[in-house]
């Protein structure tokens, strides 16, 4: 059985000091609605409240905290509070239709680790200091240790009353490991994709109301942050909402930092719609081509596999997040621009804390497309980039001539020199550089759905090759020679002679 109370309360647009204090006598943030004129006045206000993905064609609804409502008051709009009220009772959890208490989440999570140690290992991320613990799973076949594949993330309910992916990334995570060596598309996605599930991002959000239940959840976390405006911004800075970053904000920047993700999803709810970036500016990114053909290849399953007109509005289920309304400080963008993480937003159910009783239709509709998703990661073009005299992996920079912009290049990751670069179809010249080194560039193609491999050798500037060698023998026969030749190193001149001494393999010069 679901309760859900809403109470909806008129103000006065001019409202005193003792007025604002006893509506945020009990709580950290309200929620309300308001009129809009325009798009940019909606976006203006984007700035100092966090708007909600509910946004009707002149009416908008929001969330703040006291500060952020002071600043809303002195724009002289007139608005509403709603004071919303759930609960829920007599839940069954034989199918995965309950929220978790918090210690059962947390149990759940190291349960897994427990239950398929070979293949699952659980961190946690970090403390807060409410003593909850963020924490992630990693999921691999040999877990724990880099090798030539793509990191992936999922990470859900930044926003803490935005709970549908917190429970459908524990049942993803559940479904995954019991899937290995039954199911071969999920055991080969196990195998082939470094993978990372963080399924509550806001612990503190959530379990506002105490660790019993989600009752109580907000948006915010204990310090009344909207962390999805906490994060540094393309346009606006390191500090756009002007708050310092939340423990929550740098745990994530720490694990990005860490982990060379190469494709993500941040799970939200409050709309039901893929939100592909950017978020801050009205500008598209190189591969809005490619961004529409995954989010409409998420949409189409979601629409296939769910109940009617699921994944249906906006623009048959799918919108660029700046078209929607502006986010500055937003994690998609961050992701995006400063870690080359291909990150889109899911916003999975209208409801934002829906009936529990539901979850399993959610997870019917969208458990095929988590899947797809995931996949993606394998595809594009892909390889290792080495040192062509040593043959270790090296660090370089991807770029595609004539198509990257905003921050769309990628790099290969160490310690394996693997990189992964997603791409709409076509041919495309490939640019691979790195400090120190000759730069080469390589024309490819690469297809929808498929995967393409080309691994690449760079040369340093500093080396000698054999032809070079060949060329002048009095440098075969001669290190003095060659120190000449580079007088400032010609300490750091090595020679190597093959078994019978008869030729130079190689001369390198530091």
């Amino acid at each position: 059985m679901m309760k859900k109370l809403f109470l909806i309360l008129l103000f006065p647009v001019t409202l005193l000091s003792q007025d604002i204090d006893k509506i945020f006598q009990n709580k950290n943030e309200i929620y309300f609605s308001f009129n809009y004129k325009s798009k940019h006045q909606l976006d203006e206000l984007s700035k100092i409240i966090s708007l909600d993905h509910k946004i009707e064609k002149t009416r908008a609804f929001a969330y703040a905290n006291k500060k952020q409502f002071e600043n809303f008051l002195e724009k002289n709009i007139n608005f509403e509070l709603i004071d919303k009220t759930v609960f829920y009772d007599n839940i069954s959890k034989n199918n995965w239709d309950f929220y978790p208490t918090y210690n059962q989440y947390v149990d759940m999570m190291y349960a897994f680790a427990d239950s398929f140690p070979n293949i699952c290992n659980v961190y946690s991320l970090g403390t807060l200091n409410s003593g909850r613990e963020i924490l992630i799973v990693n999921i691999s076949d040999n877990v724990g240790q880099k090798e030539n594949e793509p990191s992936f993330l999922y990470t859900s309910s930044m926003h803490g009353d935005e709970l549908t992916g917190y429970v459908l990334m524990l049942r993803f995570i559940d479904d995954l490991l019991n899937s290995y060596n039954v199911d071969s598309r999920k055991t080969n996605l196990v195998n082939e994709i470094d993978i990372w599930i963080n399924p509550l991002a806001n612990p503190d959000g959530a379990y506002a109301g105490g660790n019993n239940n989600v009752w109580g959840a907000t948006r915010s976390n204990a310090n009344f942050v909207d962390l999805n405006r906490n994060y540094p911004d393309p346009q606006d800075g390191p500090h756009p909402d002007g708050n310092p970053w939340q423990d929550e904000t740098l745990i994530f920047m720490g694990l990005a930092d860490s982990i060379n993700f190469n494709l993500g999803s941040n799970l939200h709810t409050g709309a039901v719609v893929a939100n592909y970036p950017w978020d801050t500016w009205s500008q598209l990114t190189a591969d809005d081509n490619w961004w529409q053909h995954v989010c409409n290849e998420y949409a189409d399953t979601c629409q296939f596999y769910g109940p009617g007109n699921y994944f249906s509005n906006y623009n048959d289920g799918i919108i660029n997040g700046y078209d929607w309304y502006e986010v500055d400080g937003g994690r998609q963008d961050y992701m995006n621009y400063f870690k080359q993480c291909r990150e889109f937003t899911l916003e999975l159910s209208d409801d934002k804390t829906p009936n529990p009783a539901n979850l399993p239709v959610f997870w019917d509709a969208t458990s095929p497309s988590f899947y797809n998703f995931m996949e993606q990661s394998l595809y594009g073009l892909r390889g290792i980039i080495t040192d062509s005299i040593t043959g270790a992996p090296i660090r370089a920079k991807v770029e595609v001539l004539n198509h990257d912009i905003d921050s769309s290049h990628v790099y290969s990751s160490l310690p394996v020199g693997n990189y992964h670069r997603y791409i709409y179809q076509g041919n495309y010249s490939f640019l691979f550089s790195k400090s120190g080194y000759h730069s080469k560039t390589i024309n490819a193609s690469v297809l929808n759905n498929n995967t393409s491999f080309l691994n690449v050798q760079l040369v340093p500037i500093n080396s000698v090759s054999i032809n070079d060698i060949k060329q002048n023998k009095k440098a075969i026969k001669s290190v003095d020679i060659l120190g000449r030749k580079n007088q400032k190193n010609s300490n750091n001149v090595k020679i190597e002679i093959d078994e019978k001494g008869l030729k130079t393999k190689k001369i390198i010069i530091n």
